[in-house]
């Protein structure tokens, strides 16, 4: 009879956060199965990835320059740019699948439909061929860039509407004059692309954001938060403060270019990267706005009053995190602060775990790695997990942190600093003990 230590790990999702996980759970020589809907491996890096779920358009950039963006035995190599394509990415995580033997872990064109906590402790997995497997523990590796969370406006709009989750090139808005509604690093990339064709390109933001060039005298800016950050010990508040100030003195106040200062300080938020952006804005190529206040068939109202014949609206307004194969009533996030311990373990769901579920100030993929050799650690029986009640107050504690830090909006739902997050789980996997 097979216990349920006997089992093996499942993996589902064979982007940045499954390779990752792939690779540290090989190296402890902990068993595991790895399930990717897609043909092969990348997840939103492969451009048209014919899973269906990347969001990639074909001008993306990556926004962590090379330096800080490997993971830490498999660093990009100096040939590479500065900022890589989404094809340079790929090509990376196609090197590191290789170089460790990953993608033979996992089965491909295998989607998951279901997973569920059986009586036994463990977990059931049924793919869609309607076979089930069943594994000791899950790690969900399926990103959260992927199901876009679409704004609702007053009236109706008689032109063409998508979200930037279906952007891919500016041609189809050769012409035509188009408002983009938001102003992350989608929107602003997108904007950006489209003007160079269009007949005329608004950019409409509710709170506006920072914008920052992703070079300051030459040197990639989040070199300069590094150098501040780990070199002279600020904290993030400050270092990421006197990079603004750096900014101010090599291209000037936002302002200037017509583009609002937000309320809140720069460490309260994402800041928005672009070296385009602000010259585009001051040539007249893009036009900023303020929010929506009602769409009037082939007009859009603004909230300062202005009207603007427009023939299409590009929502850059976000994503939902969705997990299908999950029962609602098990585990949802529904845009608010998730409940898992370490932002990776839901305390009354043992066996199931989050991966690449954060939004950090700092570089994602070398976190996530980070946090797959803290599941190893836990799956490989280096490190045990506190008792159900002391995980609830981290979360709690975690949560209010969140609150107080950043602005009180669904996308800062997942933040967390980069920094003091990988030295958390550094020190319990010193330890051998998380803790609160």
């Amino acid at each position: 009879m097979t216990t349920t230590a006997s089992l093996s790990v499942c993996i589902i999702g064979a982007g940045s956060s499954g390779m990752a996980a792939a690779k540290a759970l090989a190296a402890r020589g902990v068993a595991f199965e790895g399930f990717e809907i897609g043909s092969d491996i990348g997840g939103m890096w492969r451009y048209e990835n014919d899973n269906g779920l990347s969001s990639a358009y074909r001008s993306l950039h990556i926004d962590t320059s090379r330096g800080n963006l490997g993971y830490p035995d498999h660093p990009i190599p100096s040939t590479y740019p500065d900022f890589l394509s989404h094809e340079e990415v790929l090509e990376w995580l196609e090197s590191y699948a290789q170089r460790f033997d990953l993608k033979r872990h996992f089965r491909f064109g295998c989607k998951v439909e279901q997973v569920a906590p059986a009586d036994d402790g463990s977990w059931c997995v049924r793919l869609a061929d309607g076979s089930e497997r069943r594994f000791r523990a899950v790690i969900v590796a399926n990103g959260h860039l992927w199901d876009p969370r679409v704004a609702s406006f007053a009236g109706r709009f008689d032109g063409e509407q998508l979200h930037a989750h279906h952007y891919r090139t500016a041609a189809p808005f050769a012409g035509q004059n188009v408002l983009v509604v938001g102003i992350g690093n989608s929107a602003v990339d997108i904007a950006v692309d489209v003007c160079k064709s269009a007949r005329r390109t608004f950019l409409s933001t509710r709170r506006s954001a920072w914008i920052m060039p992703k070079y300051i005298m030459g040197i990639p800016v989040d070199r300069w938060s590094g150098f501040f950050a780990r070199k002279l010990h600020l904290p993030t508040p400050v270092s990421r403060t006197l990079v603004r100030w750096l900014a101010v003195l090599a291209v000037g106040d936002q302002r200037r270019f017509g583009v609002p200062r937000p309320q809140h300080a720069i460490w309260r938020e994402h800041t928005t990267l672009s070296q385009e952006l602000l010259p585009y804005c001051g040539h007249g190529w893009i036009r900023m706005k303020p929010n929506v206040q009602e769409l009037r068939g082939t007009q859009v109202a603004f909230d300062d009053g202005s009207v603007e014949t427009i023939d299409a609206i590009i929502l850059a307004t976000g994503y939902r995190t969705s997990f299908p194969f999950l029962d609602p009533q098990l585990f949802q996030v529904n845009e608010d602060i998730p409940a898992l311990y370490r932002r990776m373990a839901p305390p009354q769901l043992p066996g199931l775990y989050f991966l690449g579920l954060v939004q950090p100030v700092g570089p994602t993929i070398p976190l996530v790695e980070v946090q797959s050799r803290w599941l190893s650690a836990l799956l490989g029986g280096a490190m045990h997990l506190p008792p159900a009640a002391t995980q609830s107050r981290e979360i709690d504690r975690h949560a209010q942190g969140v609150r107080a830090r950043y602005v009180g909006t669904a996308r800062y739902a997942l933040e967390v600093d980069a920094r003091s997050y990988a030295r958390q789980l550094l020190q319990d996997m010193q330890r051998g003990e998380a803790s609160v």
